[in-house]
């Protein structure tokens, strides 16, 4: 490691009076455990949560104006208030069908309750605002308080008018605040970063002449529902849901299928305390977790160096700096704006960034890798060091490919982090014309801690295929669904993170 990079490892792990909260002891005062994802995954399941009658707007492309809706908080804890925003138009009476997701015998949720029916009527779409962000002040049609029995999860509200057969979801967090083997942070910043809502309203939708798609000073808030998905696929099951059923859920269905004990948090829940991550084994990144907070950063590196395993089962992670700041009603944490790059801008990806002002270290300090250009890209993801315990179990040689399974975006360029090994390593392409290159890292922390680097947003596709599920397709390349290996290396490494 150079000298400059010890330098920035080390103050990145020291800020902001973080290190007084992640004293090592506290990883070991887990005190007697619950068995609440096993117990929680034998009550009756159903395939229901689904939508099962979609349609969008075909001026906006990815609006549901039929029905919609937005919740007043990305996650919240028993016995706190979260508030229901849902329009209708043409007015129609509605209701909302709430479900835990998880595996549920393979049917992937469990119906909660039923709330309405409710009046519905056409809610106002808001204004530009400083820094194009729309931001509804939309009236709630109800504030539920959260059960207490409901435990940490990924909940959906199915939407459901009742004059018409359409439908659509509202999405959120329930969190906790008990030890836990693994936290499992939702990317839902950068779920907000691409939801177009109204019409074409996310952070790369701005009115620079240059087209430049990384503008500093660019804003969305959560006072809005999610429109369908944008970007490699069109999946109905993103109507109002984010990207956590594309790229997250299939985590979270494997994990909760073989009993782990998981606890789920959001992007905010990190940024706001850095016990969120410390009360648990290991911190797991998942899927397509772009934007973050430098606070985001600070902890989950601080974290590291108190002894916490971390898992990067993503890919373009921590790529730009996104600062939060509350609503118009003073709500905390409700917009992200674009404020930085990781690191600084690259000369290479000077051609897409522009007013990037704020600073913050490499997110390679504390992945192991970092984004590449090429961006996007697709390829097979190739062993090179099948001696080590990762792969116990796997049957596989040097140069064995687990196919399609990088992808749409990777890491590559591997730090310069003491004991840090590349496991996995090779081409992607883009088009087939421009290729790149990505690096799966693996590197120790101080206290036998571990930090994986899948280098993938696609990991968790070779880990289940819950109901409903489509199989992305990028550039030319596309993974082949659950695989053993991917099963067994994923296995490899909790079972090492739980010790």
């Amino acid at each position: 490691m150079t000298e400059l990079h010890r330098r920035q490892w080390l103050q990145g792990i020291a800020g902001a009076g973080i290190m007084a909260a992640l004293a090592p002891e506290r990883l070991l005062s887990a005190g007697p455990r619950r068995d609440l994802i096993r117990t929680e995954n034998e009550r009756q399941g159903t395939t229901d949560w689904q939508l099962t009658y979609t349609r969008v707007d075909p001026r906006t492309r990815y609006r549901s104006v039929m029905i919609e809706g937005y919740v007043s908080h990305a996650s919240v804890a028993v016995g706190q208030k979260l508030d229901f925003y849902v329009s209708t138009n043409p007015p129609s009476p509605f209701v909302i069908d709430l479900y835990r997701l998880g595996y549920y015998q393979g049917k992937g949720g469990r119906h909660l309750l039923r709330l309405g029916p409710f009046p519905g009527k056409v809610q106002p779409t808001p204004p530009v605002g400083q820094g194009r962000v729309r931001e509804c002040q939309w009236e709630p049609c109800i504030s539920l308080e959260v059960p207490r029995d409901w435990i940490s999860g990924v909940y959906l509200g199915k939407l459901s008018a009742l004059k018409h057969r359409y439908q659509s979801y509202v999405i959120f967090i329930v969190r906790d605040d008990r030890p836990a083997d693994f936290v499992f942070q939702c990317s839902d910043n950068t779920w907000q970063a691409y939801n177009k809502w109204p019409d074409n309203y996310s952070l790369y939708t701005n009115d620079r002449p240059d087209g430049k798609p990384h503008v500093g000073g660019i804003s969305v808030s959560f006072d809005r529902p999610y429109g369908k998905y944008v970007q490699i696929m069109d999946n109905p099951l993103s109507q109002g849901s984010g990207e956590f059923l594309l790229w997250e859920f299939p985590l979270a269905f494997w994990m909760e299928q073989h009993g782990y004990d998981v606890t789920y948090c959001s992007n905010s829940d990190v940024h706001r305390d850095p016990r969120c991550v410390t009360r648990a084994k290991a911190f797991l990144s998942v899927g397509h977790d772009e934007y973050w907070s430098r606070e985001q950063y600070d902890h989950v590196l601080a974290a590291v160096r108190a002894g916490v395993n971390v898992a990067f089962l993503s890919g373009n992670t921590c790529y730009c700096v996104t600062p939060f700041s509350p609503s118009s009603g003073k709500v905390p944490d409700r917009i992200i704006t674009r404020r930085g790059r990781f690191g600084g801008v690259r000369p290479k990806e000077e051609p897409w960034f522009a007013d990037m002002t704020v600073e913050a270290p490499s997110e390679a300090l504390l992945i192991g890798a970092q984004s590449v250009i090429p961006f996007n890209g697709s390829g097979d993801w190739i062993v090179t060091r099948p001696d080590h315990w990762l792969f116990e179990g796997t049957g596989m040689k040097k140069g064995d490919r687990i196919p399609g399974l990088v992808g749409w975006e990777f890491h590559g360029e591997p730090a310069d982090i003491p004991g840090l090994e590349v496991v996995a390593e090779g081409p992607t392409w883009t088009g087939g014309d421009l290729e790149s290159h990505y690096t799966a890292t693996i590197y120790p922390g101080p206290k036998g801690n571990f930090v994986f680097n899948a280098a993938t947003i696609f990991w968790s596709q070779g880990l289940s295929a819950p109901p409903g599920h489509m199989p992305p397709i990028s550039h030319h390349g596309r993974p082949h669904g659950p695989d053993p290996r991917v099963q067994r290396i994923t296995h490899n490494l909790f079972e090492r993170f739980r010790g």
